[in-house]
């Protein structure tokens, strides 16, 4: 198959959406098809990109008001000339707002189907960064989602809010985690040491800073004794988390192996945002064999059994996370039931797997395409 990725985010971009773009187009070279990538162009504009394994075409973009880190596409003619030109049997479009709906209508005019992945916040971002209603950007939403052949969500819980707000045709493709990057045996002791030197047990997070993520509910960790609590990642909320949270270490962006090390030498990791659709840093922590802390909300509901391989408390609330939090690093056999468990249940959820239970989504919506031209 000839497939177009048309993504709102793509690396450097470090995000949900990038990573599983990347992930999406690793795996269908692997399986060989040829994908080509359509993404907004980077602050340092239309330079190399090394780490895809695709060509990728760049589209001019400007930084989203309030959180500069993350660009936005304009229109262009760019991507409708991609789609032409790479002789496109299918459109995917990754976490479609505003560069995805060129590429829908493009789809839709070229007549070849396109396939809709509901990802990350993207309405939290419009109602907190550009000042939109949760209304109009769910209109937003179901317009573009309900050109797509078919739309995949990432949780059940996504898959409710779409059906709930009358997108229709939609199913469920959870993400993939690197089970071989992530794993428990890269505990680092010298590290643990460098984070934690009075011997603290390490509680972390690893995420955007910003709003919508509620990192300053990790307050009430940073009060218990014999805890050091670690923050992983940049944004715009990075000052005031820093006056929030006394105590806790900010290490800044950190990716790759580096990454890894970081999430296999923790003894907790704590998930704080309401409103993740999936939350890959949950299952890249459970890979790493840590105990899960997060909201009962979103995607952290079909990825951590709750009393078995972490716990979900009430979102929002501050003594909630803290007694979790208190709970495990009270209980060092506990802590180790729970990893040991969440390790054993990511490891079937390989990106090839679900890199596989999409191109099957694939056909069969250019099966269904070719019934509905037959009839």
């Amino acid at each position: 198959m000839r497939v177009v990725i048309v993504t709102e985010s793509f690396p450097p971009d470090v995000n949900g959406v990038a990573h599983c773009a990347l992930q999406t187009a690793r795996h269908l070279v692997d399986r060989g098809h040829v994908p080509l990538v359509v993404a907004p162009a980077t602050a340092a504009g239309n330079g190399p990109d090394a780490q895809a394994p695709c060509p990728v075409v760049r589209v001019p973009s400007i930084p989203l008001p309030g959180y500069p880190q993350v660009r936005v596409a304009l229109p262009s003619r760019r991507v409708a000339a991609a789609i032409t030109e790479h002789r496109a049997d299918i459109v995917h479009l990754a976490s479609p707002f505003i560069l995805g709906v060129r590429g829908m209508a493009a789809a839709a005019r070229l007549r070849i189907p396109a396939v809709a992945i509901y990802q990350t916040d993207l309405a939290g971002y419009a109602r907190t960064y550009i000042s939109a209603g949760e209304a109009a950007a769910w209109r937003r939403i179901r317009s573009v989602h309900a050109a797509a052949d078919r739309t995949l969500a990432p949780s059940s819980a996504a898959q409710r809010d779409l059906e709930a707000h009358g997108v229709p045709r939609v199913q469920l493709w959870q993400r993939g985690v690197d089970t071989v990057r992530f794993r428990p045996d890269l505990r680092d002791e010298a590290m643990r040491r460098e984070l934690a030197p009075n011997g603290e047990l390490i509680v972390g997070y690893v995420g955007r800073l910003a709003p919508e993520k509620h990192v300053e509910l990790l307050a009430g960790a940073c009060g218990l004794e014999g805890v050091r609590v670690v923050v992983v990642g940049d944004g715009p909320s990075e000052p005031t988390l820093r006056s929030a949270l006394p105590g806790a270490a900010f290490l800044g962006r950190r990716t790759g192996d580096e990454l890894a090390r970081i999430f296999a030498s923790l003894d907790v990791f704590v998930h704080t945002g309401p409103f993740e659709t999936f939350c890959q840093t949950v299952q890249e922590a459970m890979a790493s064999g840590v105990p899960v802390v997060a909201p009962a909300a979103g995607g952290p509901l079909d990825l951590v059994a709750h009393g078995q391989t972490g716990l979900l408390v009430p979102p929002g609330d501050t003594a909630a996370f803290r007694d979790a939090v208190q709970m495990l690093v009270s209980d060092r056999a506990l802590r180790h039931e729970y990893g040991t468990a969440a390790r054993a249940l990511v490891e079937g959820r390989t990106w090839a797997a679900v890199g596989d239970q999409l191109i099957g989504h694939y056909a069969d919506v250019l099966a269904a395409r070719r019934t509905a031209v037959a009839a």
